[in-house]
């Protein structure tokens, strides 16, 4: 497989390049949502998407990760009523 060298010094296969992209990617993607809390006490999954411009499951799935890293804290059950809280 080919590799490239990147601004690190050292070589990469593509693949892992990508990945590592992607992975800064959502990771600055999570920041700006836990910076968002500093501007409102609470956050919907609709904020997310305008925030971010993404869809409603990428929304969902980086609130699911914040919340399963113990960032923030999901309040309500289902649908409309869902906000989340800084934990």
């Amino acid at each position: 497989m080919e590799k490239v060298w990147i601004f690190t010094g050292k070589y990469i296969t593509p693949l892992k390049l990508l990945n590592e992209i992607k992975r800064k990617k959502k990771e600055a993607a999570k920041r700006k949502i836990l910076e968002l809390f500093e501007k409102q006490e609470k956050i919907t999954n609709t904020d997310v998407e305008k925030l971010l411009s993404v869809s409603d499951a990428t929304a969902t799935n980086y609130l699911q990760e914040l919340e399963d890293e113990g960032k923030i804290r999901q309040q309500g059950a289902i649908g409309k009523w869902v906000f989340y809280i800084k934990a």
